[in-house]
């Protein structure tokens, strides 16, 4: 077993600190995750990588993050191409999606590429450090929610595989009740344990009125067991508090939540070890990735109620492919060079919109403070109706 004695030592002793003795899932995921001297993500940029955990789409081929940088041409288009365009990039990985963005955007739409101010927002220490390594050449800066004003955003928010990381709290269904699932320090077998009692909170209870979804309807068995991101509706409003116009990007896996809240389905929480999964995650403690599937119903809701305009969901496959990718894909077997490589390239971009891997990935766009003129042109733009 592959643990962070450290980790386990700072999370029991906020498991002592607790009034309760015990913490609930969604914190104990937030500090395996993201605590900044021994989490997941703040120790080591390597976890992302081909002889890490897992690799994310930008990684497969730059044409992912060329694609995204065609749509933000347009969208920078369509607000009337500013003077200051602002791309805020949230958890921007080793900043490759950020290098291919301004790259590809620097040799194809100069003018663009001068309006761009690129910004990243990253809670994970050895992230920034990855990042400031990667980047150093280009024109990105590093900011702090708090550094941003309200209202300040013209241009977009952009996300890719971000939300699924966000701590999630669990929920189950005992006896017609909902209850939650909390962790208490275990034995020395099993360090941590899990409680079921009280929902530790209100909210708990009103997010499915978001989704119009009624775990006691009695099409749940007793025992049912998922997951809630509320962690996913403040982010949305905090995106929302500095966006004044513009585009909301938010790239993961997941589920409308029909489909999410199947009563077949007994939710969604995976670890990712050296690239295997599985779903036991109390072991390799800071040293494996928790994620869980985004509910895309509760993100377009949610936004709706704050005031976004839903722009689109839509596959990431079919996404890349308005964009341009298809063609591109076309055009390798003229291309010449190397058998093997062309093979390779062709294999990764396949990967990119394959419909039983990240092809399936949920793209979802939202809008704030466009005219109705711009919001028709934007969806002809994006190809999403």
């Amino acid at each position: 077993m592959d643990n962070n004695l450290e980790l386990i030592q700072a999370i029991h002793e906020r498991i002592n600190n607790s009034w309760q003795q015990r913490i609930t899932f969604a914190d104990y995921m937030e500090s395996v995750l993201y605590h900044p001297q021994y989490g997941y993500y703040a120790s080591n940029a390597e976890r992302i990588s081909e002889s890490g955990d897992f690799l994310t789409s930008p990684h497969l081929a730059d044409d992912f993050g060329e694609m995204l940088a065609i749509q933000l041409y347009q969208i920078w288009q369509i607000l009337g191409e500013p003077q200051l365009f602002r791309i805020v990039e949230m958890g921007a990985g080793r900043g490759v999606l950020a290098a291919q963005i301004l790259e590809y955007s620097s040799r194809s739409y100069p003018e663009f590429f001068r309006c761009i101010d690129y910004i990243i927002i990253e809670a994970a220490p050895a992230m920034i450090i990855a990042q400031q390594i990667g980047l150093k050449d280009l024109p990105v800066r590093w900011c702090e929610w708090t550094e941003i004003p309200d209202l300040s955003i013209i241009g977009c928010f952009l996300s890719n595989e971000l939300i699924d990381a966000f701590g999630v709290h669990q929920v189950v269904v005992v006896e017609d009740k909902l209850q939650e699932v909390y962790v208490t320090i275990g034995d020395k077998e099993r360090v941590f344990n899990e409680t079921i009692d009280e929902l530790s909170t209100d909210r708990l209870e009103t997010y499915w009125q978001l989704n119009q979804i009624n775990l006691l309807s009695g099409k749940y068995p007793d025992g049912y067991r998922t997951e809630v991101n509320l962690a996913a509706l403040g982010w949305l409003e905090q995106v929302f508090k500095k966006l004044q116009r513009g585009y909301i990007i938010s790239i993961d896996y997941g589920y409308t939540a029909d489909r999410y809240y199947n009563p077949m389905r007994q939710g969604t929480l995976q670890c990712y070890y050296q690239h295997a999964h599985h779903n036991e995650p109390y072991i390799n403690i800071g040293n494996q990735d928790l994620t869980a599937h985004v509910d895309f119903t509760a993100l377009q809701n949610q936004g709706e109620l704050l005031g976004l305009q839903t722009v689109g969901f839509i596959q990431q496959g079919i996404f890349l492919m308005a964009l341009g990718l298809g063609e591109r894909i076309t055009a390798i077997s003229s291309s010449g060079g190397d058998i093997q490589s062309l093979l390779h390239r062709r294999q990764n971009l396949h990967q990119l919109i394959d419909p039983m891997g990240l092809g399936k990935f949920g793209v979802l766009i939202q809008s704030r403070g466009l005219t109705l003129k711009e919001q028709d042109v934007l969806l002809v733009g994006l190809s999403i109706g």
